[in-house]
């Protein structure tokens, strides 16, 4: 259990947390808010979760974490549905005493405001990502809360400097991942074998992406790259995991492109480690993110990394040392990276090793659980 002393343990213990979040489908915001209530609860934190529902709702379940089921999947910060979902919430907050609201995205961020100005309880938001400095909601009504955590270095600066948030109210808190739970160790090479022959890659190479399908995470590029890795190591293999609104234009690309045989599309799952298992390296391609959290995950699997040089990446990414950094949208650049690591086994080998290294001692899901419980108790202090 995460403490400093006798009067932050009476705090902690006493203390009721609603975290909120438009939906729980698999996804970085998702899995960070299910990691998060699990860490708060073996902390021994009360905590809730409100959101619009989705796959990981059983995780939660799982963990024996209460979740309220609302109405907020929606873009719109003022759809006409919020005023209801706003009154649940209140009656909600009100009952169960809750001293701190934790918001997660815009949508309900707002409303974690709103909340804050008719009850009790503080208000905490975590901001995950970029934002257009120049949509005028934001400006004239920024919802940030009495705090802000920024997932990474680039975050937080996109908040002081862009979005002109009070630098006094934001907390750099990098999200952590259980860095045990990702161990190659946990799956065995019977699992391993099997998976790949179900596959159709028993021996294959494999190289592997778990993302969200949508364009910002440059998965075209991936696919480009792709084909001029195949002129040279025809027996490789991509796999890319998840579910998105780019699926059917990623699948006709790879027909297009006449590399449909070697691509595979696997679904969403909350056992990542098991396809993480079998992946030789591991590709974060995005073209905008905050930080990247299933590029985490991989590095605590123990794999190699290539990943775009964007946004908050930098902060995990050291070139050449925990993984290697490609220009983004460099279709070039990035095939040579990954080919770099097939041709080096010592390369590979000393990527894989220092990155799980640094998750472990800098990404830690202790770490980020620890620093999250100081700004909720500095909120409640402040409120």
């Amino acid at each position: 259990m995460v403490s400093s002393g006798p009067q932050d343990d009476r705090e902690q213990l006493n203390m009721k947390v609603l975290l909120l979040t438009t939906h729980l489908n698999i996804g970085g915001v998702a899995v960070y808010t299910v990691t998060l209530a699990g860490a708060l609860k073996k902390n021994g934190i009360s905590v809730h979760v409100a959101s619009g529902g989705g796959e990981l709702v059983s995780a939660l379940e799982k963990d024996g974490i209460a979740h309220l089921q609302v109405a907020v999947k929606t873009k719109f910060e003022f759809h006409p549905k919020l005023f209801f979902t706003f009154l649940r919430l209140l009656k909600f907050v009100r009952k169960n005493k809750i001293d701190v609201i934790h918001a997660q995205t815009r949508v309900t961020q707002v409303l974690a405001y709103l909340l804050s100005k008719f009850t009790p309880a503080s208000y905490v938001s975590t901001c995950h990502g970029f934002f257009k400095k120049r949509r005028i909601s934001r400006k004239v009504f920024g919802a940030w809360g009495n705090h802000v955590i920024a997932i990474s270095d680039a975050v937080k600066s996109h908040l002081i400097k862009d979005l002109e948030v009070d630098k006094k109210s934001v907390f750099l808190i990098y999200n952590g991942v259980d860095a045990g739970a990702f161990s190659t160790a946990g799956t065995g090479e019977d699992e391993k074998k099997a998976l790949r022959v179900n596959l159709g890659f028993d021996r294959s190479p494999v190289i592997g992406s778990v993302s969200r399908l949508s364009p910002v995470k440059g998965l075209n590029y991936l696919l480009l790259a792709m084909k001029d890795i195949l002129r040279e190591m025809p027996e490789a293999k991509l796999l890319l995991v998840g579910e998105g609104p780019s699926k059917a234009y990623l699948k006709g690309l790879a027909e297009k492109l006449g590399i449909a045989t070697s691509v595979f599309f696997a679904l969403n799952t909350t056992r990542t480690q098991r396809f993480l298992s079998i992946i030789d390296v591991f590709v974060f391609y995005s073209l905008e993110e905050g930080l990247g959290l299933s590029l985490l995950e991989a590095m605590a699997a123990g794999k190699p990394c290539v990943a775009s040089d964007v946004g908050g990446v930098s902060s995990v990414i050291e070139n050449g040392v925990t993984g290697i950094l490609v220009p983004s949208k460099d279709t070039h650049a990035l095939k040579e990276a990954i080919m770099r690591i097939f041709r080096d086994n010592e390369l590979s080998v000393s990527l894989a090793g220092m990155g799980r290294a640094l998750v472990e001692k800098k990404f830690s899901l202790d770490g980020m659980t620890k620093g999250v419980i100081d700004v909720y108790k500095k909120a409640c202090r402040k409120k």
